[in-house]
């Protein structure tokens, strides 16, 4: 369960996904562009060799790759408060960036086919605004395994209304207007008094 007003992170099989999904595409890519020397070369000693050492270059990258997903996942770090959310993540670039929530103007999920199969989903948030009229988000919440919850309590700090306690897990009864309203209303209020009695 997200709680506001404390860090929260992916869901723990997203060190998997993100492993699983990164292996299949350094070998993928290997395959297409080494992979083809095996039926090509027909013995070719020259050839063979080159495979030989595509194949030890291979095994490093997946090693290198695993170490890699344990590690982004450590650096992935999520935060809610009532006023907007903040993230940061990155291994030797790290990135972070706050989202106020009066400027999002939509929340989707997103879960394609491996995601699926380890139960996980990303939360695509779009701002007014950002990235320039592009169809990448802004900010993704990325490896939630219960992602309804989260998104509803997003979306209704966007219209203004306080989350569900069930989604936040905090009661937060009738929201106060801050206090800077608060004097604003009592200025107002107090001219109006003086006007009402400059008429009498």
């Amino acid at each position: 369960m997200v709680k506001l007003g404390e860090d929260f992170k992916p869901a723990a099989k997203y060190t998997s996904y993100l492993a699983l999904a990164s292996v299949m595409a350094v070998i993928l890519i290997w395959a297409c562009c080494v992979g083809w020397v095996y039926f090509v070369a027909l013995g070719e000693p020259f050839f063979v060799l080159i495979g030989e050492i595509s194949l030890g270059v291979l095994a490093a990258i997946v090693i290198f790759v695993l170490i890699w997903s344990r590690l982004y996942y450590a650096s992935v770090v999520y935060h809610l408060n009532d006023t907007e959310m903040t993230w940061k993540r990155g291994v030797w670039f790290r990135k972070t960036g706050i989202v106020p929530y009066n400027r999002i103007t939509n929340v989707d999920i997103v879960q394609g086919p491996v995601m699926r199969i380890f139960g996980i989903s990303n939360l695509k948030i779009e701002t007014a605004g950002g990235n320039s009229g592009k169809n990448s988000a802004e900010i993704q919440l990325e490896g939630i395994a219960d992602p309804e919850p989260l998104r509803a309590m997003i979306m209704d700090f966007v219209r203004g209304n306080a989350p569900s306690p069930a989604a936040t897990g905090v009661d937060f009864g009738r929201r106060s207007a801050p206090a800077d309203m608060q004097a604003l209303l009592a200025e107002v209020t107090a001219i109006r008094k003086l006007l009402e009695a400059e008429r009498k």
